[in-house]
């Protein structure tokens, strides 16, 4: 793998060189757009959408539409709005991973220690596994001030970008459920069909379906083939009673 930024955790007045590496990949398949008739590759042109003409890339310009008007960005603007330049990703504080809620998690990072930062990164690494917390930081990663948290995964530091608040949709609108009722026997079905099927979690048992079977398609079809596909067909619950449809839940995985 190769590094994709170099810098240091600050923890307290000790720096830990580090190198960042990408800690995850896409696994969609990379599909191009083309044309039909000679399968030529599709080209997105910037065009005027007053002219219907293309705007070369030198002529465009960024704005922000306020008050009826676009407020129109040069690069100093950018430059003055841009979180110092730093290199390193300074620790604030620590909390328990399990109060930071899944919906402000993004993406994740592996860190390298530098020869130098070894002792101080093993330091940090074993004390965040013996007291069972997390970082909390902020880095520049591409001219853009992040939020992160760091914590401890098989022996090596990780970093995993989190939103900000402001990031996060208010919930205000949603429709709540509040006021409906669950009766007692169906929540104690609820409860049992959820501790029939828990299980420790393992990342392995779960993978792209879609996109193996759609590689599948694409090889066959390259040797004028068409391949076979299995179709999941979804179960049905023969009553529209909750109670019902729970306890056939737990009679089918009985079965199965």
């Amino acid at each position: 793998m190769r590094s994709i930024w170099k810098g240091s955790i600050g923890f307290g007045l000790v720096n830990i060189p580090v190198k960042l590496y990408s800690g995850v990949q896409n696994s969609n398949l990379d599909l191009d757009m083309l044309d039909e008739r000679d399968h030529a590759k599709i080209k997105f042109l910037r065009v005027n959408e007053n002219s219907h003409k293309e705007v070369p890339y030198e002529k465009i310009v960024k704005g922000y539409f306020l008050k009826d008007q676009y407020i129109i960005l040069d690069k100093h603007d950018f430059e003055d709005a841009a979180p110092e330049k730093t290199k390193i990703i300074e620790l604030e504080n620590f909390v328990d991973i399990t109060e930071i809620n899944p919906v402000y998690y993004e993406t994740s990072y592996y860190t390298e220690p530098e020869k130098q930062g070894k002792k101080a990164y093993a330091l940090l690494l074993k004390a965040l596994e013996k007291s069972g917390k997390a970082g909390v930081a902020r880095f520049v990663l591409r001219n853009t001030e992040n939020l992160c948290v760091i914590h401890p995964m098989d022996g090596v530091l990780v970093i995993t970008k989190i939103r900000f608040e402001q990031e996060v949709r208010s919930r205000s609108e949603i429709t709540k459920v509040n006021d409906v009722t669950i009766t007692k026997k169906e929540m104690d079905v609820g409860l049992a069909l959820i501790k029939q099927y828990s299980s420790k979690f393992d990342l392995s048992a779960f993978k792209d379906e879609y996109s193996n079977e759609l590689l599948k398609i694409i090889k066959a079809k390259s040797k004028g083939k068409r391949a076979t596909v299995k179709k999941m067909k979804p179960q049905k619950a023969s009553s529209d009673d909750l109670y019902d449809q729970l306890m056939q839940s737990l009679s089918s995985k009985k079965g199965a």
